[in-house]
C-alpha cells in the first residue's frame, strides 16, 4: 500500500510529490485519449473479438500487478462474500458495456460521439452524487448540468435522434464510478475481479472463434497477435498511473485534467480520420464545453 502523503505546503518533497502526480496523471489521460489509434489498427477485428482478448490479457496482467503491490490477504478478502461477488457481477457488466461500445464506436466511426460521452461524463458523476450520494448541487454547478442537458437536447434536436453512444458511455461508466465510490473498493483488486469474472466467457468466446475458423489470433501474422496481446497493457497501464496520480494531486487538478483524453479522441477522430463535425455538433458541444468550464471554476474555487 502506498505511504502517506505530505502536507501541501508548496516546496521541499509535496512540490516533488505533486510534478510526480501531474506525470502520472497526465500518462493516464494521454494514454487514454490516443487509445483510438491502437483500436483503429485493430478495425478488421471484430469488436466482440478484440474486446475478449482485453479482457483476458488484463485478468493476466492485473493478476502479476496486483501480486506484486497488494498482499494475497486483500486479495483473497476481495471474493470472500457473496455479497462482494454480487458487487462485482453488476461493475463488470457496466465497465463491460463500456469497453465493447468505446471499441465498436471507434472502430466504425464514432468517435466525435465517444469525446463527447467523456465531456459529459464528470456532469453525469455531479447528478448521480445527488441523486445517490444525496449531495448537493451549488448554483454554477446547477447551471453546468443545465448546459450540458441545453448541449444534448440540441443535438437531438438537429438530429433527430439521441446522441445514444455518448450518453451510454457517460452513464455507464457514471454508474460503474458510482458503485466504486460507495464500496471504497481497493482500484487495482477490483479492476482484477472484473477481469476474472468475465474471463471465462472471453476464454469461450475466443475458442470457438479459433474452432469455428474465423479467430483472428494465431492465423494473421505476428504483428496481428502482438496488437492483440498489449489489449492488456492498453487497459492496465493507464489505470495504474491514474491510480497513482490521483494519490499525489488535489481533486481538482485530476478533475480539470481528465478533459485532455477526449479532447484529443476529439481531434483525432475530425483532424486524422475525417469524421463530420456539424455547425450542430459545435452548437453541442459549445454548450457542454461552457458548463465544464463554470463546473471546473467551482471545483477549483472550492478546493
Amino acid at each position: 500500500m502506498s505511504k502517506a502523503l505530505p502536507s501541501s505546503t508548496g516546496t521541499g518533497p509535496w512540490r516533488n510529490t505533486t510534478v510526480t502526480g501531474l506525470l502520472y496523471a497526465f500518462g493516464a489521460f494521454f494514454t487514454w485519449g490516443l487509445s483510438p489509434i491502437y483500436f483503429k489498427a485493430l478495425v478488421d477485428v471484430p469488436a466482440t473479438e478484440i474486446m475478449a482478448h482485453r479482457v483476458v490479457w488484463s485478468a493476466l496482467l492485473m493478476i502479476v500487478v496486483v501480486l506484486a503491490l497488494r498482499s494475497r490477504h486483500a486479495v483473497a478478502a476481495a471474493f470472500a462474500t457473496r455479497r462482494q461477488l454480487g458487487f462485482y457481477a453488476v461493475t463488470t457488466l457496466l465497465v463491460s458495456t463500456n469497453w465493447l461500445l468505446f471499441i465498436w464506436a471507434v472502430n466504425t466511426g464514432h468517435m466525435v460521439q465517444v469525446s463527447l460521452g467523456y465531456y459529459i461524463n464528470p456532469l453525469v458523476n455531479v447528478v448521480l452524487g445527488v441523486l445517490f450520494l444525496h449531495e448537493r448541487l451549488e448554483g454554477r454547478q446547477k447551471l453546468a448540468v443545465a448546459l450540458a442537458v441545453l448541449g444534448v437536447a440540441s443535438l437531438v434536436a438537429a438530429a433527430g435522434t439521441l446522441p445514444w453512444i455518448s450518453l451510454t458511455l457517460a452513464l455507464s461508466f457514471g454508474f460503474y464510478a458510482l458503485m466504486r465510490k460507495k464500496a471504497g473498493i481497493d482500484p487495482l483488486i477490483g479492476l482484477l475481479a472484473e477481469t476474472l469474472m468475465i474471463t471465462p466467457l472471453a476464454i469461450g468466446y475466443l475458442v470457438w472463434a479459433d474452432l469455428s475458423g474465423w479467430g483472428s489470433f494465431g492465423s494473421a501474422g505476428l504483428g496481428l497477435d502482438a496488437l492483440l496481446a498489449a489489449a492488456g497493457a492498453v487497459t492496465a497501464v493507464p489505470l495504474i498511473l491514474f491510480m497513482y496520480g490521483a494519490q499525489r494531486l488535489k481533486l481538482s487538478t485530476i478533475g480539470l485534467m481528465q478533459y485532455l483524453a477526449p479532447t484529443i479522441q476529439l481531434l483525432l477522430g475530425v483532424a486524422l480520420y475525417g469524421e463530420a463535425f456539424t455547425t450542430a455538433h459545435a452548437l453541442a458541444f459549445g454548450f457542454i464545453w461552457t458548463g465544464l468550464a463554470v463546473y471546473s471554476s467551482q471545483a477549483f474555487r472550492s478546493r
